[in-house]
């Protein structure tokens, strides 16, 4: 399978940290090529935060980060995680020595950490950046913040949680790709079920990002637009017969088609229907 796919464990796990590592185990099993966290502290927002309290409790502290890195490791799936600040930028390059990095729609626009990122491109070669609430114009001046960076992949997303059909509006994905040719598209679903995903690969998007989850009706907004392990193995199984039914973009007989080639091509007895 070419698409990769990223499994976004992120809050899903409420600080139950047995829970985390059995997420990461399912994320593996299932054919993920990424089992994703979220690097901050409850302190990045602010004791101000309405979700202060949340956050402070849901936030992986570094002992954990390196604990799930190793598991995924093991597991032999890969390990992604979001950076919200240079602070969480420079503990998973520096420390954890990270290669890739996610960038969430959040920070789209948040040029200070974009350029601190691309000041480390000697070390960050791979960077998935999502484009929730941003516009043609902000990816734009994102990318250029960004162009150091060996592989950017840029990722359509609706900030909206769990994401309505209506909302999905995969079509902007097409526009993605044609405004920036140089750089693979993919798509971040918060979307019911895995349709949209499906969809969005066979219009072209190269990554497929979506929450991960044991129950879609568990409490939390990132668990209704998210995926279980069963819906994970079929996505995964769906998106490796999408790929092979998308073949080439060439239109030639293939090579099946020569019995009917030999077969049907004949000239035909113009007899009957008289």
């Amino acid at each position: 399978m070419k698409t990769i796919v990223i499994a976004e464990v992120g809050e899903n796990h409420y600080g139950r940290w047995d829970v985390c590592r059995g997420m990461v185990e399912e994320i593996a099993r299932h054919g993920a090529t990424y089992a994703k966290f979220q690097t901050y502290t409850a302190d990045n927002f602010g004791k101000d935060h309405e979700w202060y309290d949340w956050f402070k409790g849901v936030a992986m502290p570094e002992a954990e980060h390196f604990e799930m890195q190793q598991l995924c490791a093991e597991k032999n799936v890969g390990f992604l995680s979001s950076t919200f600040t240079i602070g969480t930028t420079r503990f998973l390059v520096e420390k954890m020595k990270c290669t890739s990095l996610k960038v969430a729609s959040s920070r789209l626009i948040d040029y200070d950490l974009l350029d601190d990122i691309d000041n480390r491109a000697d070390k960050v070669k791979t960077v998935y950046l999502s484009s929730g609430m941003g516009t043609i114009d902000e990816i734009r001046t994102a990318i250029e913040h960004l162009s150091k960076i060996e592989t950017l992949y840029l990722l359509h997303c609706t900030s909206q949680y769990p994401c309505e059909d209506e909302n999905v509006n995969l079509r902007a994905m097409v526009t993605m790709q044609e405004a920036f040719p140089d750089h693979p598209i993919g798509y971040s679903c918060h979307n019911h079920g895995i349709e949209a995903c499906l969809a969005a690969v066979a219009l072209g998007a190269t990554v497929i990002e979506k929450h991960f989850t044991y129950h879609v009706d568990m409490p939390g907004d990132d668990h209704k637009g998210g995926m279980t392990p069963e819906m994970l193995g079929q996505m995964v199984q769906s998106i490796a017969r999408i790929e092979t039914i998308l073949g080439s973009a060439e239109k030639a007989p293939v090579a099946a088609e020569k019995r009917a080639v030999e077969n049907l091509r004949v000239p035909m007895l113009d007899v009957g229907f008289e």
